[in-house]
């Protein structure tokens, strides 16, 4: 069992999202030991590219400011090497392919080894596709978290085959950003991705607010927020640790709401 799997146990996931470099090199670093300290159980940290089809304002703005920083994937893994002085918090990486394909598909995953990185997210990588990096990942020891759209369908049985980290299950089409009400019947949509899989489920893009987290976490097994905590930081800048830290308590204090049923 991964790193990532044991963050699910005996208790409902809250998934915090950071991009790196912003709002600088050095804040990234404190930002994600805040959001570990203050309970965060695993964080996602976003590699920018220049064509990020899966990002919504709040995280394409996040992503030129860290280019402005002279962010690049080395750069990542230089943060990380700093991040992995001060917390063991699993962490993923949310990455464009084109910058795994130009770093080097091996190179990219010895580097996620060398640093515990414990999963990717490839939003841009289909499932037809998996195979030209699912070797390099597998001997990394580095999960492939695999997305589900509310219109993968009758593709949901193929695309979560073999996931040992969790599903990510998009809550709405469209681009990432806080939504005030997600539509999508997500009681039906997990139900439908556990007829296939036992890894545990966490639900993505438009999640923001802890009503909502109580909601999602009556099905699922754990609750993904980005835009929330990148617009605090874009907010705050270099002093967001207070406004982090309340967030963060507040979701994870609603995931431990008497209405949610353990797993």
């Amino acid at each position: 069992m991964t790193n990532i799997s044991n963050a699910f146990k005996n208790k409902k996931a809250f998934i915090g999202f950071v991009v790196a470099c912003d709002p600088n090199f050095e804040k990234s670093i404190d930002y994600v030991k805040t959001l570990a300290d203050a309970g965060t159980d695993v964080i996602e940290i976003g590699v920018p590219f220049s064509d990020p089809i899966a990002d919504g304002p709040v995280i394409q703005e996040a992503g030129l400011r860290a280019f402005k920083n002279g962010v690049s994937t080395k750069r990542v893994f230089e943060m990380v090497a700093k991040i992995r002085e001060k917390t063991t918090v699993p962490l993923v990486l949310l990455v464009y392919l084109n910058n795994v394909f130009k770093y080097g598909y091996d190179k990219f995953f010895s580097a996620c080894q060398q640093l515990n990185i414990n999963g990717v997210i490839i939003p841009d990588l289909p499932v037809e596709e998996r195979s030209e990096v699912a070797a390099f990942a597998k001997k990394a020891d580095c999960s492939l978290i695999p997305l589900v759209a509310p219109t993968s369908g009758n593709r949901i049985k193929k695309i979560v085959a073999g996931t040992d980290g969790f599903v990510y299950a998009v809550s709405s089409l469209g681009v990432t950003g806080a939504r005030d009400r997600i539509t999508t019947d997500l009681d039906t949509m997990v139900s439908n991705i556990k007829q296939f899989t036992d890894a545990p489920i966490a639900v993505g893009f438009g999640v923001h607010s802890p009503e909502q987290a109580v909601e999602i976490a009556k099905t699922a097994d754990g609750v993904i927020v980005g835009s929330a905590i990148v617009k605090i930081i874009a907010q705050e800048g270099t002093h967001a640790e207070g406004k982090l830290i309340d967030y963060v308590s507040n979701m994870k204090k609603a995931l431990k709401h008497p209405e949610i049923n353990r797993i």
